[in-house]
């Protein structure tokens, strides 16, 4: 799975789309789902202050690539979320997959969450800084 960057680049190549148009976008200004996928450039992001004008917005229709690419970004946002209880149903049919199976086997890293009582517990009991022997933590 590419880094937010690597979608930036690929986003940016393939639609001539410039740096300030793609800083604003949000997913609601992109459809990856429907028969022409696509986003809205329509207010860019520069320090002296949105600079498009009405006849100067545009919507860009989005190359297969870059329809990959942001769906891989999706997903990965979704993914993140399931800790928060999105249902596992509602992000493979959000990225596109058939059934749970391949966004399970896919993103199965991000999905499973990370069990952290144990290492809490013993930084308590262990603490890193401890006063009785006199040591100090390699960050203090």
């Amino acid at each position: 799975m590419g880094s937010p960057l690597h979608a930036y680049i690929v986003i940016s190549l393939l639609t001539g789309a410039r740096t300030e148009e793609l800083r604003p976008l949000t997913w609601s200004l992109v459809d990856l789902d429907g028969a022409a996928p696509h986003m809205m450039v329509w207010r860019p992001v520069r320090a002296g202050g949105d600079t498009k004008t009405r006849k100067s917005r545009r919507t860009i229709a989005l190359p297969a690539r870059c329809v990959s690419v942001l769906r891989e970004q999706r997903a990965l946002v979704l993914v993140l979320k399931a800790d928060a209880g999105v249902p596992i149903e509602r992000i493979s049919h959000l990225v596109g997959h058939s059934g749970t199976s391949v966004t399970e086997a896919v993103y199965r890293k991000q999905i499973r969450p990370v069990i952290t009582e144990g290492a809490e517990v013993m930084d308590r009991i262990f603490p890193r800084n401890s006063p009785e022997r006199g040591e100090a933590t390699p960050d203090a």
